[in-house]
């Protein structure tokens, strides 16, 4: 979508935004990373709103930024309504996009969450709870799939394919803190080996 197209984005493509975002806040079990590839359908491909390189910019700087994962999801209302031009549609694309992103999961979290510690001992429960585990890693590496798409280039970006690949198996094999290999990640790209 050109500039000028985006200048005519009205109350019902917010309107759109919001409730598109209310559904899929349902399914963002694991955070708001499990429905990138979804909201990246929406966003970048249905409405062109964001381009692959502002959408995944987005997700960036809010895993740079200190505070919940969440705060992309607001970053994108915020590109999208600068891109209209003001910074007032600025606004309403963070107030529309996270509305729609927390308030049915606040809701159903307050409610399921009092029901699950009430009835935590039944054997549904506990099996709905593992149950949900490959659920969320599967909706992980979907994530995961869309972001890495931009990087199609193996010749060039192989590094980045090294470092997640091993990573994955450590994490997978090991009982090493997260934050180390966070920090070795910080640390090769500032060396620029990554």
């Amino acid at each position: 979508m050109t500039d000028a197209a985006l200048l005519s984005l009205g109350w019902s493509d917010w309107l759109g935004l919001f409730l598109h975002t209310a559904m899929l806040s349902l399914l963002s079990v694991g955070g708001g990373i499990t429905i990138m590839p979804a909201l990246h359908h929406y966003i970048v491909a249905d409405h062109a709103w964001l381009t692959d390189a502002q959408f995944n910019a987005s997700i960036v700087i809010a895993q740079a930024a200190p505070g919940p994962n969440v705060l992309m999801i607001a970053i994108f209302g915020w590109t999208i309504g600068l891109q209209t031009g003001s910074m007032l549609n600025g606004l309403v694309g963070v107030a529309a996009i996270m509305a729609g992103m927390m308030l049915p999961t606040a809701t159903v979290t307050y409610y399921a969450s009092r029901w699950l510690q009430f009835n935590r001992e039944r054997r549904s429960v506990r099996a709905f709870r593992q149950g949900m585990i490959p659920i969320v890693s599967a909706l992980l590496v979907a994530s995961a799939w869309i972001i890495a798409a931009s990087h199609d280039d193996l010749t060039r970006d192989w590094p980045l394919w090294v470092v997640s690949a091993t990573v994955m198996l450590l994490v997978w094999r090991t009982r090493l803190h997260l934050l180390w290999m966070l920090a070795a990640g910080a640390l090769l790209g500032w060396f620029g080996l990554i």
